[in-house]
């Protein structure tokens, strides 16, 4: 368990982090990020959750660096696949690619918060009531349920009734980009933080994890949308993982309430290397079957409009 000095230090960080992204986007919120700015700031935070991940083993514990590195790749994964709705989002409301810098940085906090709460919520929870773990699994199997039906490379988002009703009381587009990513956010952090708490239990690694997955989002935002078109299968490797994570939570669950075999067939947690080589193994798998795929010439064309659309 973090001491509570690690705590402060740690949030502080994020905090500060966050407030330089702000101050950031602010004084460039009259200028569109370019592909080199974008490319360097996501290789500046991949590069700094990759060092932290791996230091963990000096001041923390080995089994602790291989937590965070599982929480951080799938928490990550998931947000790329977030960022790809965040995108549709602000073309069907005609965001101007100025604006979309202080849009998205109210979201990523947004989403921070929204997981900050859950996680402590959750890890109340937890400690309490153990068998928590099957509602957590049962979502994260809906949840991959839905993805591995979903057709290739779909991202479908449709206006709510809020959204409606804020729409007709004369509200601008940018108001109602913000209110859309706020309940995405909302619902993504749903599955998220059930995924995380599959891998580990600890409230400070699966706080770190979400952080590191979160920031830099923004910046990534702009080199997504170039492989919003390629990467088709993202979502079904996703699928892949939160089906194993829900049964990791299931075995979890049933030996919290004694339960340790069934029909003779004795229930045992997989290694967290285990783990970490199926997250990882899966996720480069269904990136490079996808990059394979050629985009026939209708998502071709789809692209080009976007994109000439949205500058």
């Amino acid at each position: 368990m973090a001491t509570q000095g690690l705590w402060l230090v740690s949030i502080s960080a994020v905090i500060a982090v966050l407030l330089f992204d702000l101050i950031w986007a602010v004084l460039h919120r009259d200028k569109a990020t370019s592909l080199k700015e974008a490319a360097a700031w996501t290789l500046f935070y991949v590069s700094a959750a990759l060092i932290f991940g791996f230091t963990m083993q000096n001041w923390g514990s080995a089994q602790s660096s291989q937590e965070f590195l599982a929480g951080w790749i799938t928490e990550y994964s998931l947000s790329i696949d977030n960022l790809f709705v965040f995108i549709i989002i602000l073309a069907r409301l005609q965001i101007a690619k100025e604006k979309e810098q202080l849009v998205l940085l109210f979201g990523i906090t947004l989403a921070l918060v929204f997981r900050g709460i859950f996680i402590a919520i959750g890890a109340a929870v937890i400690e309490r009531f153990v068998a928590i773990f099957f509602l957590f699994g049962a979502i994260l199997l809906y949840t991959a349920w839905a993805l591995i039906k979903e057709s290739p490379g779909s991202h479908e988002w449709k206006e709510g009734k809020l959204l409606t009703a804020l729409r007709k009381r004369g509200y601008s587009n940018f108001t109602l980009a913000l209110v859309a990513l706020g309940m995405t956010d909302l619902i993504f952090a749903l599955d998220s933080i059930p995924a995380i708490f599959g891998l580990t239990k600890d409230p400070y690694i699966v706080f770190m994890a979400n952080a590191f997955a979160l920031m830099g989002l923004r910046q990534l935002y702009f080199l997504v949308g170039i492989l919003l078109k390629r990467l088709v299968y993202l979502s079904k490797g996703l699928a892949i993982i939160l089906g194993y994570i829900s049964i990791k939570l299931f075995i979890e669950a049933l030996h919290g309430v004694g339960v340790h075999e069934i029909a003779g067939i004795h229930f045992e947690k997989p290694p967290l290397n285990i783990s970490l080589g199926i997250i990882i193994g899966t996720l480069i798998i269904t990136s490079a079957i996808s990059l394979m795929k050629q985009p026939n010439p209708t998502d071709r064309k789809s692209t080009r409009l976007n994109s000439s659309h949205r500058t």
